[in-house]
């Protein structure tokens, strides 16, 4: 072969050979690579997509449970539920200032005798839940708030899992007397009948502030039951279950 300046260059043809399939291979490779690359994309944009959605769902429940600190919450889901299925709800909102202190006592000492003491789980009571092989009592009243106030009724890992998640900044962003104010206000007394307003007068025809000792205590001890449970008409069990209950809010 002579170059265009008149110099013979000679050129081996297994050379030559080899070098056409190096390039073929090295652009083979390329465009592999590339097509790998491309292939990761929608993974990449779905795992952002994700990643964008989460946090914004997570400071949009940090936002309202720390307005719910100050700000009432709405009616809840299932209060929701009840009152289409029933065609109607009793339920009135009220400060805590207006109900009677034997109330609150009442309700953790039924509910919650360690309210004061933890962070939203009552880790004794679960293991005592877990040895006993149920889930009775283990609920402490910071979880059934989220519950009532921002979940759904009903057996579930995912409602569980939530609750899990928002109890912490419940425990967090509210004072104590907060979680007591809003289980009181949403709690289930009897079908239909919510908040301790509407029970105070379906089961006694007075303001919460007017309750006594023993019709707190008779309120409380039927929380665990409200459709199968009755304030005004207590049987044996329940009678015996208020007397408890007034000692240990003594």
């Amino acid at each position: 072969m002579v170059s265009p300046q008149g110099v013979r260059r000679f050129t081996l043809p297994g050379v030559a050979v080899l070098s056409i399939a190096g390039r073929m291979a090295k652009s083979r490779s390329t465009r592999a690579s590339r097509g790998g690359v491309s292939g990761f994309r929608p993974v990449r944009r779905l795992w952002r997509s994700g990643t964008r959605l989460a946090l914004i769902a997570g400071l949009i429940v940090i936002g309202t449970v720390a307005a719910h600190r100050e700000i009432d919450p709405p009616r809840s889901f299932y209060m929701g539920q009840e009152a289409r299925r029933l065609g109607g709800i009793d339920h009135l909102w009220v400060p805590i200032d207006a109900i009677a202190p034997e109330m609150a006592r009442s309700v953790v000492a039924a509910e919650d005798a360690n309210f004061c003491l933890h962070w939203g789980f009552d880790m004794q009571a679960i293991r005592t839940a877990i040895e006993a092989g149920s889930n009775r009592g283990a609920s402490t009243l910071s979880q059934q708030v989220v519950k009532n106030v921002y979940l759904w009724h009903g057996r579930s890992w995912l409602r569980k899992a939530l609750e899990a998640a928002i109890t912490p900044l419940v425990e967090i962003m509210w004072p104590k007397r907060r979680v007591i104010e809003v289980y009181l206000n949403v709690a289930e007394f009897d079908e239909g009948v919510f908040g301790v307003a509407a029970a105070a007068r379906h089961y006694f025809g007075v303001a919460p502030s007017e309750l006594s000792a023993v019709q707190a205590a008779r309120l409380a001890a039927v929380l665990p039951d409200p459709k199968g449970r009755s304030a005004s008409r207590p049987d044996a069990w329940l009678r015996k279950r208020a007397a408890g209950i007034m000692d240990g809010a003594a």
